[in-house]
């Protein structure tokens, strides 16, 4: 008997990938993607983990798909995170 389930984002990378879809998927403004666009989805209707979601938002930023902004308010995609969906 299994215990426990594998968490479909305990991966950064297939996390990363389902923000980037996500963000995708959610309408800019000025370009800008307020956070709270991403974050609900990947925590609520995903079931992600908030270590989950942070290890996905951390790496679409380090490979240079999104730029969060300093606040932390908004992303916006980078012309690579862009590219991804052209």
């Amino acid at each position: 008997m299994k215990l426990s389930t594998d968490r479909p984002y305990a991966d950064p990378e297939k996390a990363a990938r389902k923000l980037l879809e996500i963000a995708n998927a959610t309408e800019s403004v000025d370009g800008k993607i307020y956070i709270e666009k991403i974050n609900a989805p990947m925590l609520y209707l995903e079931r992600a983990t908030p270590a989950e979601y942070k290890a996905g938002l951390d790496l679409a930023i380090s490979r240079g798909w999104l730029l969060l902004h300093e606040s932390g308010t908004f992303v916006k995609f980078t012309p690579a995170g862009a590219e991804l969906f052209a």
